[in-house]
This record gives C-alpha cells, sequence and structure tokens, in this order.
C-alpha cells in the first residue's frame, strides 16, 4: 500500500468501482481487439491501446479518426462492441473481487464502467461476478467519458448519494480523475498502471487489486469501512 500520510480507518456511504482493470481482467481480449482495429487504420497498437486505456471505445475512436463523420465513428465503435462480446473466452475475476463485491450490500455499490451495458454484463457474467451488481453505470448511460467526472456522478446518484460520501475504485489515470473531479476519494488499483501516472491523477491511495481489501459494516448506521492489508508488498502492474 502507497500512501501520501498515515491512514485511518476510511469510513464512506457508497462504493463506485470501475470494471476493467479493478474487477475483471479482460486486458488480452481488449489488446486483440485494439490490436486488429488498430492495424486496420495503419495505427500503431501499443498506442492505440494506451489511448483508450480507461475511456469509452467511442470517445476514443472519434479522437482517433478526428476526420471521420460520425456516422464512421459510431460505426466503428458497433463493430469494437460486437467484437469485443465475442472475445470473451479467457475473461475472469481478478483477485479479491468477488469476495469485495459479497461483502459490500447491493444498494451502497455502483459499477462504473466505459463499456457499454451489453458488453458489461457479458463480462460480469464470464467473471462470476454478475449476481453481486445491482446499480451499473457504463458507457450506454452516459454523454461523457472519463476523465469527465459524469459517470461517478451518475454512479453516486443511482445510490442517492454525493460522490464526497462515496469512494472510487479505478486502475487508470482517466478513471482516477474522473473520480477526483466528481468529489470522491479515489483508491487506485495497480493492476495496469504504476503508481507514478495514478498518484499524479490524484489517487489518495494505491494498492495492489481488491485482495489488498476488506471491506466491514460500520457501527454508524448506513457507512461502511476499508481495512487495508499493511503487509502487503508492492508489486509492478501485472496487466500490461
Amino acid at each position: 500500500m502507497r500512501l501520501g500520510s498515515t491512514v485511518p480507518t476510511i469510513v464512506f456511504r457508497g462504493l463506485l468501482i470501475d470494471m476493467d482493470g479493478v474487477l475483471v481482467d479482460s486486458t488480452p481480449a481488449v489488446a486483440r481487439v485494439w490490436t486488429t482495429w488498430a492495424l486496420k487504420h495503419n495505427m500503431d497498437p501499443d498506442y492505440v491501446l494506451h489511448f483508450s486505456h480507461g475511456r469509452t471505445s467511442l470517445a476514443s475512436i472519434r479522437e482517433l479518426l478526428p476526420h471521420a463523420n460520425p456516422a464512421v465513428h459510431l460505426a466503428e465503435d458497433r463493430w469494437m462492441e460486437r467484437a469485443e462480446i465475442e472475445d470473451v473466452a479467457d475473461v475472469v475475476a481478478l483477485p479479491g473481487a468477488k469476495d469485495l463485491l459479497a461483502a459490500t450490500p447491493p444498494a451502497q455499490l455502483t459499477v462504473v464502467t466505459s463499456a457499454t451495458r451489453s458488453l458489461a454484463e457479458v463480462r460480469l457474467r464470464a467473471a462470476g461476478l454478475w449476481q453481486h451488481v445491482a446499480h451499473l453505470v457504463t458507457a450506454s448511460d452516459i454523454v461523457r467519458s472519463k476523465p469527465d467526472p459524469e459517470p461517478y456522478q451518475k454512479g453516486a446518484a443511482a445510490l442517492n448519494l454525493h460522490p464526497r460520501t462515496c469512494i472510487v475504485m479505478d486502475d487508470a489515470p482517466s478513471g482516477v480523475r474522473s473520480g477526483k473531479a466528481a468529489g470522491a476519494r479515489v483508491l487506485a488499483v495497480r493492476t495496469t498502471t504504476t503508481d507514478e501516472p495514478l498518484l499524479a491523477a490524484g489517487a489518495d491511495w494505491v494498492v495492489n487489486d481488491c485482495s489488498s481489501l476488506r471491506i466491514c459494516i460500520s457501527c454508524h448506521l448506513g457507512q461502511l469501512a476499508i481495512e487495508f492489508s499493511h503487509d502487503e508488498l508492492s508489486r509492478p502492474p501485472k496487466m500490461l
């Protein structure tokens, strides 16, 4: 665990948690689909993968194809969604994800993802996590992608909470910025990104993954608490 200062018990009312890279390891599938797309457009796959990380596919496509018209952007995004939905054979839950979701009351949890609703459901089902998700905010529900605050603002609104009473968990700098801009505290995980970009984006804490944490019901009505694994050894991202 890397922290900016000594950490008291973190008490909060709502958990707003990203999907890919926090709950679900979809990295091989994402890499295959975006690499195919990049090569089709004569782009460097590594650059495209880095550029699109943590954002909706449509937002990325709009910026990667700035001279194409909106109809082309939408067609490319539909292709991307179909390709990702069909590629879930090796999509799995990340360490600790199932336990973390099971320990969090559904009424205090929103999954906030840059995937479309159809893709999010397919991946959460493939990873065995769907039964724990009662509230879901996806690319299908927003106008502005992360790092805009809209996704996490809507995640908090789904719980009838203000973002400042929530903890955001995300693995991408764009997601960290989105959470901070919404007014939440942000707990980043180093599954896909090293500490420095996450801290530079404003993360309040950085841990390895969900297995580094334990959710506890607070003695105060409606509150939850996060406990950290204090013997955690910092490790480099495993999903790059």
